[in-house]
């Protein structure tokens, strides 16, 4: 692969990094200090569904928009990009309104639940399934036997 496309995953893979670094800055979600402390004892936080629903919204694009460059640039494969494009937003859009139920329910349905729902909308988690695929898929279509390690 040559040395641009590796910057450009590189680039790609950056950009997921500081949507989840910078999440507390450029997103508004009062469920991020309830998650990250662990504790289903602590007062349900108050919010507005528009600005949550926004918030998740522009955050699934960056995700996506940065998953995108990291599989187009590893692949070099316009259809993959796509079909991995489609992928993610299936995800997103059967787990999101699962989520939003979630908290119109105030978590009764399981804090576990509701906290894997969660990391399912707001992370790209399903990159981590994609890549191998598509390296697999790969290998499959240029005949290599990925049986032998040579």
């Amino acid at each position: 692969m040559k040395i641009l496309s590796w910057f450009l995953v590189i680039i790609g893979l950056v950009g997921l990094v500081s949507v989840r670094a910078l999440e507390s800055k450029i997103f508004y979600d009062p469920f991020l200090n309830y998650f990250h402390e662990a504790n289903k004892n602590l007062d349900f936080p108050s919010f507005e569904w528009g600005k949550l629903i926004v918030g998740h919204l522009f955050r699934f694009i960056l995700n996506l928009f940065f998953s995108c460059i990291i599989i187009h640039f590893l692949f070099k494969n316009k259809q993959w990009t796509i079909q991995g494009a489609i992928l993610i937003s299936i995800i997103f859009l059967i787990t999101f309104p699962i989520y939003l139920y979630c908290i119109y329910d105030r978590f009764e349905i399981g804090y576990l639940f509701s906290f894997y729902m969660r990391r399912f909308v707001i992370q790209p988690l399903i990159l981590l399934l994609i890549v191998p695929m598509f390296y697999y898929r790969k290998q499959v279509e240029t005949g290599k036997d990925l049986s032998k390690h040579e």
